[in-house]
């Protein structure tokens, strides 16, 4: 019996999980004129920015000295698709809460499902998008190592992990520091630009490479461009590394989040 009712309840939140989803991704693009296809715009549009800019302004080249556009537009793409799904998951997570205040009080349910849909919303949408450009890259004649696909999507998908526990412990704290959306947006461009997002390690000084291993995202761009690229390769101590820091992350932003949500009432 306690079996049956501990499936009940996990088949209960499961589902109003995958209402709070959809209903995010239709308040997202509800009245607008491209719908979901801007999420697949966006970055599109900000890849080509970039790919021109480091290409044709900067003139970057790349480890072994390649320049051309055919070589920076995937290495770019494989460090900022990723990044926009965990930066777009945190920033939406963080206000979960107090964006569906409405709600919280009125209607039993598990809150914690409004930071799991904000967080899935963007992962889903810049994943889907993630996939496409992987394939469209390949069309274009720009090899790809693609059976290696799946060890990438796995990348994407302990980044999700990463992305949700942050997103916890950020939802939780956001209902009593209403400030820390704004602090949020000046510290991801931060935490960006000291991960190898739009360049390589080695274009760093050597005493400053070690640096960039304190920034739990450094590990996705490097591991995805040595997997589809073959550019470099990532050590399985790494590897380890990143899988028990998400995990660490989500264990502690989720306990978190339950110590803080009998007291969301009181603040919102």
């Amino acid at each position: 019996m306690r079996d049956e009712s501990h499936l009940r309840r996990a088949g209960k939140s499961w589902a109003i999980a995958v209402h709070f989803v959809r209903r995010e991704l239709r308040n997202r693009y509800l009245g607008s004129i491209s719908g979901g296809l801007w999420a697949l715009l966006q970055p599109l549009m900000q890849l080509a920015i970039y790919s021109f800019v480091w290409a044709y302004v900067f003139k970057m080249r790349l480890p072994g000295g390649d320049a051309s556009p055919a070589a920076i537009v995937p290495f770019l793409a494989l460090g900022v698709w990723p990044w926009n799904a965990f930066s777009e998951a945190v920033m939406r997570s963080a206000t979960a809460i107090q964006d569906n205040a409405g709600l919280i009080g009125k209607v039993a349910f598990p809150r914690g499902v409004l930071v799991l849909a904000a967080g899935s919303a963007s992962f889903l949408l810049h994943g889907i998008g993630f996939i496409v450009v992987v394939v469209v890259v390949e069309l274009l004649g720009i090899p790809l190592q693609l059976a290696h696909l799946p060890l990438a999507l796995l990348a994407f998908a302990l980044l999700f992990v990463l992305a949700l526990g942050f997103g916890y412990l950020f939802a939780a704290t956001q209902v009593f520091v209403r400030d820390l959306s704004q602090v949020l947006g000046q510290l991801l461009p931060l935490m960006m630009f000291t991960a190898p997002v739009l360049y390589s390690r080695d274009f760093l000084p050597e005493r400053f490479r070690a640096w960039l291993d304190w920034n739990p995202f450094t590990f996705y761009p490097e591991y995805l461009r040595a997997e589809l690229l073959g550019m470099g390769s990532v050590g399985i101590g790494t590897q380890l590394g990143a899988v028990g820091l998400a995990f660490a992350i989500l264990v502690i932003g989720y306990a978190v989040f339950r110590r803080l949500d009998p007291r969301f009432e009181d603040f919102l």
